[in-house]
């Protein structure tokens, strides 16, 4: 199976552009799941706020820093930091360093 590769500019708002690798297609995510993905914030770039309706979103950072917006409250994120957003509420996040931020997202349906 190929990973589909897809450049998202200004991706809900955010500045610059969003780099998205999906793992999983839509049939092996069985319904069950909306995305799961590797992705890519360059420097000065961000994805914008967003919220999520009927589905949780988790990210697990691999590489770089950044300051994720939790529902309104600023925290700085770095590898090995995991976040989650649950159903009626929102995140953004923005790339605060000098290289790539890479991270798995995660959308779970329910």
């Amino acid at each position: 199976m190929e990973a589909k590769i897809e450049r998202v500019e200004g991706m809900c708002g955010g500045k610059g552009h969003v780099i998205i690798k999906r793992i999983l297609g839509e049939k092996e995510l069985n319904g069950k799941c909306r995305m799961y993905a590797q992705v890519t914030i360059e420097p000065d770039c961000s994805l914008g706020f967003h919220m999520h309706h009927g589905e949780s979103e988790t990210y697990y950072i691999l590489k770089g820093q950044g300051i994720y917006d939790d529902n309104g409250v600023a925290r700085p994120v770095q590898v090995g930091d995991i976040t989650f957003t649950g159903d009626g509420r929102g995140h953004a996040l923005s790339n605060s360093g000098t290289e790539d931020l890479v991270f798995m997202a995660l959308i779970i349906l329910g």
